[in-house]
């Protein structure tokens, strides 16, 4: 029996571009690269060297505090370049796909009769822990901590969102082995949660409490689920997992191989014919968009338009996206934009401003900020789409001025960046929101641990 979760603040950023259910191959990566970029928090050290040959799952970096913790290859290859910055830091790891892949073999493992150590062991050798992530400060998980409860948001809300119904289609089998694991690494239960009305192969699974959800972006954050369900309090943890890593997981366990494969949207106003393209993990973004974007000025974006990164056709997918959204770039100046009626913009208010009057319309909107940077401006607008039981301006500010114990006490142990996307997004003083979530949870960490 599914528990319901009904979610009454939000927005709802209706966009054009939405990807057709067709699933079709990418062009193979010549390329393939892994950025410690994308592993917050983590020092990485290299496991190879430049000419190393690898099958696809041998390690390439290593977590400095714990060395257990591997990250994988997601192909076989040679390792043929490894850029670094200031003071030597690893900036990215660049490997050759052979033309035919070979895969490490783990061994196939029977997750109903491993135990939790056995089951941690095999994921951190394998290089599939890094895609279990812990809040509190929405970094990769501490294996050496138990959670209270494991979180999997199979509904996506976001603009454009891939549909998790769709790309998860026949993967029950890796699903349940996936979530079987899991359920043996925490001291509470898995919690999964699906569309209200969604046909999601996430809600047949065993070994799970499953909900339904319902309401505007952001329901569909796991952040915003966490705290209907079970919110944390100080000294408490929860690991979350994202669905298509649960495939990678539970398709390491019943094979034995780590296949970095993902099912991703490409969609966006940009894209002339928006659709699922299979590819993998640290692919370039030119082997995915070559050819299928309109003339003209464009912003690439990995991840969806909230809380992705920029990127270019010599850019990279990132570790944990699972959609690239192309929509016009906003280089363009609107002569007196602040004084005229707008048709064509979403807006929260409505001074000025129409798009209340089409709730179903789907816009085309580009990456112009309609404003410049300036002082907070108390307007109510962030409560409005914020829907944590969480003062956003009052903790975003303490956030600037480093106040640990005001962190604390407004609630920043259940907080990610990506749960002010909206808030930034309808800020009337084009503050950074999610950077500055990102650097108090940063603070906290150091000092707090």
């Amino acid at each position: 029996m599914s528990k319901d979760i009904r979610i009454k603040k939000g927005l709802d950023i209706k966009l054009k571009g939405e990807s057709e259910k067709v699933t079709e191959n990418a062009i193979s990566s010549n390329v393939y690269t892994l950025r410690p970029e994308d592993f917050h928090s983590i020092i990485p050290k290299l496991s190879i060297k430049v000419g190393a040959k690898l099958k696809a799952g041998e390690a390439v970096l290593f977590n400095k505090a714990n060395e257990e913790m591997k990250f994988s290859s997601p192909v076989s290859g040679e390792v043929i370049d490894i850029i670094r910055g200031e003071k030597r830091k690893i900036l990215a790891v660049k490997i050759q796909a052979d033309k035919e892949q070979q895969f490490f073999d783990f061994g196939a493992k029977d997750p109903k009769t491993m135990k939790a150590d056995a089951i941690k062991s095999h994921l951190l050798a394998a290089g599939c822990w890094p895609f279990i992530m812990q809040r509190p400060y929405a970094v990769i998980a501490n294996p050496t901590k138990t959670p209270k409860a494991i979180f999997v948001s199979g509904y996506a809300s976001s603009p454009l969102a891939a549909d998790y119904d769709y790309v998860l289609a026949g993967k029950e089998k890796e699903l349940q082995a996936a979530v079987t694991a899991l359920s043996k690494l925490t001291s509470g239960e898995v919690h999964v949660s699906v569309g209200e009305k969604s046909n999601s192969p996430l809600s047949v699974l065993s070994d799970i409490t499953l909900h339904k959800v319902s309401g505007p972006h952001p329901s569909g954050n796991v952040g915003t689920q966490i705290a209907q369900i079970d919110p944390i309090n100080k000294g408490e943890v929860v690991w979350t997992v994202a669905p298509q890593d649960l495939v990678i997981i539970g398709e390491l366990l019943l094979t034995g191989k780590f296949n970095a494969e993902r099912i991703i949207a490409l969609a966006g106003s940009f894209v002339t014919s928006p659709k699922y393209y299979k590819t993998k993990i640290g692919s370039s973004i030119s082997s995915i968009v070559d050819g299928k974007l309109n003339e003209g000025n464009s912003r690439i974006i990995s991840g969806n338009v909230l809380t992705g990164t920029t990127q270019n056709l010599k850019g990279v997918l990132g570790y944990y996206n699972n959609m690239v959204t192309v929509i016009p770039e906003g280089d363009d100046y609107e002569f007196f934009g602040w004084t005229i009626p707008v048709f064509n913009k979403i807006s929260t208010s409505r001074a000025l401003t129409f798009s209340w009057l089409f709730p179903n319309k789907k816009f085309d909107l580009n990456t112009n900020t309609n404003g410049e940077h300036r002082a907070f401006v108390v307007t109510g607008n962030y409560e409005d789409v914020f829907p944590l039981d969480i003062f956003p301006m009052q903790i975003l500010k303490s956030c600037m001025y480093k106040d640990l114990d005001e962190m604390e006490q407004l609630g920043m142990y259940e907080v990610a960046p990506e749960d002010f996307a909206l808030t930034e997004f309808v800020c009337v003083s084009k503050q950074p929101h999610q950077e500055i979530i990102r650097k108090g949870l940063d603070l906290m960490l150091k000092e707090i641990g």
